[in-house]
């Protein structure tokens, strides 16, 4: 009899799991309605069998697993999350391996403006499915910088984080207006850069990024190698696992670098545009005066005129 593609398929998913946390993990061999592999660590060892009936139903059999510590860790890993999990529906369809793009501080007064891009394979997708990448606008700031220690854990190098200063972004800001450009001019050339420093790394042939404007501000902007990937741009792109995981890099610089700007001027700098936001501003303006408040603040804002209004 041969063994059932969603047995393979579960067996594949665990290995990943169990050899991300460390374990070593056989090949699987048949057995009577199932396969069978063994798993082990240091001096300790054990076997997991999954069977399936014939009515389809599939159950992991742990009898096989010596008790204690380990045989309790690897029971936790593979029952966390069901298996396998979906990485199609995760991916919305497109194929792996891809790169993800996004960018954090678009709509906050102070701070910088972050871009990044995480490429992900079907080995990484999976691995952060299970730590519960997901969009960062639904998560905390501390599960935020959490999940942001686990991408660049799993991702191993492959992923590019750019960073626009307030100050710098002020600069090209009033430039690109003098160029009769806009702001998306700015966030292309953020998703296109975090592309190519990452196809320096690896190589792939697609790429995803949330739609702000035309697909061809980013195609615009990249480069030799840029130009040969299919650029995908859609609504809602950080139901995509990779755009969720740039998300989560891109959000957690922008609060690391908007927290040293607080400490740095000694001023609490709020996220957002809130009455908050504009009081603390003008307490900024009163301690370092209307210069120096392009070191820290997006000046295009509306909120500016608040802030310096008599």
């Amino acid at each position: 009899m041969a063994t059932s593609e969603r047995l393979i398929k579960i067996y594949q998913n665990i290995k990943i799991l169990l050899e991300f946390n460390n374990f070593n993990i056989t090949d699987y061999k048949d057995i009577s309605y199932g396969i069978q592999f063994s798993v082990s660590f240091s001096n300790w060892s054990g076997i997991i069998r999954i069977y399936q009936n014939k009515n389809g139903v599939i159950r992991n059999d742990y009898s096989q697993l010596k008790n204690g510590e380990y045989a309790s860790k690897v029971r936790a890993i593979i029952e966390q999350k069901e298996i396998p999990i979906d990485i199609e529906n995760s991916t919305l369809g497109l194929r792996l391996p891809i790169i993800g793009t996004d960018e954090s501080g678009k709509g906050d007064y102070f701070g910088p403006l972050v871009s990044a891009g995480v490429y992900v394979d079907e080995n990484t997708a999976l691995l952060l499915e299970f730590e519960g990448v997901r969009d960062s606008k639904k998560l905390s700031d501390n599960k935020i910088e959490e999940l942001a220690k686990k991408i660049v854990e799993i991702c191993k190098g492959n992923y590019s984080v750019i960073e626009i200063s307030p100050e710098k972004y002020n600069d090209l800001y009033e430039k690109f207006i003098k160029e009769k450009k806009n702001l998306n001019t700015l966030l292309a050339w953020g998703h296109a850069k975090t592309i190519e420093e990452l196809l320096l790394k690896v190589e792939c042939n697609t790429a995803i990024a949330d739609q702000f404007a035309d697909e061809r501000f980013i195609q615009s902007k990249l480069q030799e190698k840029g130009k040969k990937l299919k650029l995908v741009q859609m609504p809602k792109a950080e139901q995509n696992i990779a755009v969720a995981a740039a998300s989560i890099l891109a959000r957690a610089r922008f609060l690391e670098k908007l927290r040293k700007l607080s400490d740095d001027y000694k001023i609490d700098l709020p996220k957002g545009v809130s009455q908050s936001v504009i009081d603390n501003a003008r307490k900024f303006v009163k301690t370092y005066g209307e210069d120096d408040l392009k070191k820290v603040a997006k000046l295009h804002f509306r909120t500016t005129k608040e802030v310096l209004k008599n």
